[in-house]
């Protein structure tokens, strides 16, 4: 009898843990790898990576330099300090010290650019989203950028430095310099969506779409298709901008007063970015009149001439070393959504006197975001029925370049991409 029990006792056990064994989980799949294939199987809310755009993110400096430009510049410092954005550094005479710290040196027999000697530049903060919140460390309401998409995903449900994060940048430079920057993007990326269960949603803006449909075109399809959900594009310059040109005649200050234009001038021409931004031929008319003078008109097929006219050649280098980069548009292979503002008088042309290109120009001014063109924004259209994924133009009428991110629409449209199906 006693083994009778046995027998039974251990039988009831087996009956009991082939239950069990319905219910717990024993495999070594991943979260993402379970959900695949699975419509039911989704996580509450895709994770979020933010892409910020030209000036989009701090950059900190450390400084033992063999000489300066002013007897006020720090020669050397013990530790990083903030380099982009401090206010306290774009006023007279400091200026000249940012400038020398910022600009980039451009090797024409490398294809190469970096900084001055004794000036170590980092990107503070990847994977958080403190330095492309507000590009200001004091948080001074004039450098805020991405604080109000981040605070409002907070409120949904979010959490910082988790399932929404950053991927800031040295955005002086263009993609083919900032190899290191996908390779952690991408491992960010993967690490996201495994630890979520569901892939990731890319928000973008400005310049960083331009970064955003790089990166998508180096990957597989396979890739995108397991770890990318949708690319939100804010303020796509698709095509370029025609503001780029003035900035290397004759410099902007955007509009801050205590700036000249002609001694920023410098630094902005350093940045491989600003030339990469420069208009493209593929959308922009052949004929269309960029810059005039009263000896010369300037189009789109005009740029080596136009950089020898502006004493500045290795700017045409730095153009054919980026110009390919993105140049043929190729579809980025994942849904996209393109938002873009319209109705704001934005500049496309520059007439200069004969003190070309050291005066400020006359501008003629056309449709767009204050920034970027309307003709560059809307170019994501060409993707409609190259790719099979869907892709959905937002036009946000009176919303400018960067004050789109603070707009109630563009929060909302962001809200209804991340918890739709």
């Amino acid at each position: 009898m006693r083994a009778w029990h046995w027998i039974t006792a251990c039988s009831s056990l087996l009956h009991i843990w082939l239950l069990l064994s319905l219910f717990v989980d024993r495999s070594n799949e991943t979260p993402l790898e379970k959900c695949r294939g699975k419509k039911s199987c989704q996580p509450p809310r895709p994770p979020v990576v933010l892409i910020p755009g030209d000036l989009g993110n701090q950059l900190e400096a450390k400084l033992d330099k063999p000489s300066v430009v002013h007897y006020i510049c720090y020669k050397k410092t013990d530790s990083f300090f903030t380099l982009w954005l401090n206010l306290e550094l774009l006023v007279p005479v400091a200026i000249d010290c940012w400038i020398d710290n910022m600009r980039l040196i451009y090797n024409g027999s490398t294809h190469a650019s970096s900084s001055p000697p004794g000036v170590n530049i980092r990107v503070p903060g990847f994977g958080k989203t403190f330095p492309l919140e507000y590009l200001d460390p004091s948080k001074h309401s004039v450098g805020m950028y991405f604080f109000s998409i981040v605070q409002a995903m907070v409120d949904w449900g979010y959490t910082r430095d988790d399932d929404v994060r950053g991927a800031p940048y040295d955005w002086r430079k263009a993609p083919n310099e900032n190899k290191e920057f996908f390779l952690v993007l991408q491992q960010m990326i993967e690490e996201m969506a495994e630890k979520a269960g569901g892939p990731v949603v890319l928000i973008a803006h400005s310049m960083g779409n331009m970064y955003t449909l790089y990166f998508l075109n180096q990957q597989p399809q396979a890739w995108k298709d397991r770890y990318i959900k949708a690319f939100v594009s804010l303020g796509p310059p698709w095509a370029g901008v025609a503001k780029t040109l003035r900035v290397l005649t004759s410099g902007d200050n955007n509009r801050i007063p205590v700036i000249s234009p002609l001694k920023i001038r410098s630094q902005q021409r350093s940045a491989v970015s600003t030339s990469w931004l420069l208009p493209y031929a593929h959308s922009w008319p052949k004929d269309q009149v960029l810059v005039q003078t009263p000896t010369t008109n300037y189009t789109v097929l005009d740029y080596k001439q136009f950089f020898s006219d502006i004493g500045f050649e290795d700017g045409w280098l730095m153009r054919q070393d980026t110009e390919s980069l993105v140049a043929d548009l190729t579809p980025p292979g994942v849904v996209v959504h393109c938002l873009y503002g319209s109705g704001i008088p934005t500049s496309e042309a520059f007439s200069y006197s004969d003190k070309f290109p050291d005066v400020e120009p006359t501008v003629v001014f056309g449709d767009g975001d204050g920034t970027v063109n309307i003709l560059s924004a809307i170019q994501c259209k060409r993707w409609m029925g190259k790719q099979k994924q869907p892709v959905m133009l937002e036009e946000l009428p009176g919303n400018e370049h960067v004050d789109m991110l603070l707009n109630v629409t563009t929060v909302a449209y962001i809200k209804n991409v991340l918890f739709s199906p």
